[in-house]
């Protein structure tokens, strides 16, 4: 009976182990990001907080600095073409990302402080090869016959 109960009480903590492992590594993966919209309403409340924002490189608005890897862009929200929005000044330190450009959606993470997020990392998305040209092809003659 003796070595019955070890045996349990050894599949246990192994049990208890995996599950607690398990749960850290969900908590740790699993932040949440604000979108522009929810951020900028609140922004004095994230001040010196570590945060993850996603939104739209702005047009026009990408400084890049090769030598000194120093990255300075606009975030603003998702929005249709030409309607205009309220932005976020972000600066990033590093290799600027292989997919990154204007109009490109991005997670940024790191601090706002003094009007401008010091980002830590910066995450592209990919583009959707599924996603509608910006013209659609016509038919070559305009399409009289």
């Amino acid at each position: 009976m003796n070595r019955n109960l070890r045996f349990v009480a050894g599949s246990a903590l192994i049990v208890a182990a995996f599950g607690y492992l398990m749960y850290t590594a969900i908590r740790e993966t699993s932040s949440y990001y604000l979108t522009i919209q929810e951020f900028l309403p609140r922004k004095a409340e994230y001040a010196n907080a570590a945060l993850r924002i996603a939104g739209r490189v702005a047009p026009g608005s990408i400084d890049y600095d090769a030598k000194t890897l120093r990255l300075r862009f606009h975030l603003t929200a998702f929005a249709e073409a030409g309607a205009a929005a309220d932005t976020v000044a972000v600066a990033f330190t590093g290799i600027k990302p292989d997919m990154f450009a204007e109009g490109r959606d991005v997670i940024v993470e790191g601090r706002y402080a003094d009007g401008v997020v010091q980002a830590r990392q910066v995450l592209t998305s990919c583009p959707s090869k599924y996603e509608a040209k910006a013209a659609a092809a016509a038919p070559p003659g305009g399409g009289a016959g």
